[in-house]
């Protein structure tokens, strides 16, 4: 990265740019994480102390791992503050005026703007692919540990696709021991169920993949006539479920790096799995809002580069306004490709392609 900027060639009005860029984005998101961690700290004190969590535990297992988290999850609307702020400013002390009367194109302007949003992307590209799923899992292990919260890991009824046609039904999973209260293996012929096969007390294998009973029976059904066959030699068998897919699905994604969470998007995939787009957002979620830093970066610079009569407190109301309508609509997105009423990728990408086009023609609008 620092031999890319090397090469880039920057001007003193880059270097300018950039360092007000990223000193007011740094500064702002150290202002709102001092005030966060006092406000939840004073929130969660109680739970701090009930569960006997060690000052050592607090901040290392609980806090350096939600910093992150919560940076990443707000970036885009700490750069689209940072740009607002400081180029509403400059547009009012009259510098932007100054650069443009000095024959600096507007599009030549826009250069540091997209030079210090490529270092936050790949800053947030980094943080949301690899280091955010581990920090999550360490946060919420605290969380179960300390805090009474995700207790079990593992919803008390459990009920899972592993083939079109075939699944499985897991009651009262003990993480712990691996062990199932009640296991069921059900077949499907169209809307029809053809056959079981149940077990208690059954006993996930971690070395081999395979879960065991000491006993088994078996139910088929022929038309409203049921055969049961018990057995009483021991089951063993493996299935295309292992234990750590039973995990409860929000927690479960988070804590999975992108590699990961691309293997278990495709093994879910053939499993014929209707938690597939859930899956999907997220990993098409890990890109899009980090690739936003660009469009809010375009929005903000055109926005805000005018001088008006409000000032920069007009720019900042216009554009917060701008940014929580963003958020919204991706919340709106995401909810619909849940409900299968638009493909994950589209439900994803949409709120960027509306904005970037709204970008676009305010960029088309501002001073030249």
């Amino acid at each position: 990265m620092i031999r890319l900027l090397k090469k880039l060639k920057l001007q003193i009005i880059d270097r300018y740019i950039m360092r007000r860029f990223l000193g007011t984005y740094l500064f702002a998101i150290g202002l709102i994480i001092m005030i966060v961690v006092i406000f939840d700290a004073a929130e969660k004190i109680d739970d701090f102390l009930e569960g006997h969590a060690p000052v050592s535990a607090i901040l290392l297992d609980y806090y350096v791992n939600f910093i992150p988290y919560f940076v990443n999850q707000f970036s885009g609307l700490f750069t689209f503050i940072a740009v607002i702020f400081f180029t509403s400013k400059m547009a009012y002390d009259t510098e932007i005026i100054a650069i443009l009367s000095s024959g600096v194109s507007f599009r030549r302007l826009m250069w540091p703007y997209f030079v210090s949003a490529l270092l936050i992307t790949v800053l947030s590209l980094s943080l949301n692919l690899f280091l955010i799923p581990e920090a999550n899992a360490r946060r919420l292990a605290f969380e179960a540990k300390y805090m009474g919260k995700h207790k079990s890991a593992y919803e008390p009824h459990i009920y899972r696709q592993l083939e079109p046609g075939t699944f499985v039904y897991i009651r009262g999973f003990q993480d712990k021991s691996k062990v199932a209260e009640y296991f069921a293996i059900e077949s499907y012929d169209g809307g029809n169920i053809v056959s079981t096969l149940e077990a208690q007390n059954v006993r996930f294998d971690t070395l081999t993949g395979r879960w065991k009973a000491s006993k088994y029976f078996t139910r088929h059904y022929e038309g409203e006539r049921e055969i049961l066959t018990k057995y009483t030699t021991p089951l063993d068998t493996a299935i295309n479920l292992i234990a750590a897919e039973l995990g409860r699905t929000q927690n479960l994604v988070q804590t999975m790096n992108s590699v990961r969470l691309r293997r278990f998007i495709r093994q879910q995939q053939s499993k014929g799995s209707d938690m597939v787009p859930i899956f999907q957002i997220e990993a098409y979620s890990r890109w899009a809002y980090p690739l936003s830093t660009f469009v809010l970066t375009l929005i903000g610079v055109s926005l805000s580069s005018r001088k008006v009569r409000g000032g920069t407190g007009l720019h900042i109301g216009v554009g917060i306004t701008l940014c929580f309508t963003y958020i919204v609509l991706m919340r709106f997105t995401g909810e619909f490709a849940k409900g299968g009423m638009l493909p994950p990728v589209i439900a994803v990408w949409l709120p960027n392609v509306l904005y970037a086009a709204i970008g676009v023609y305010l960029y088309r609008q501002a001073p030249k």
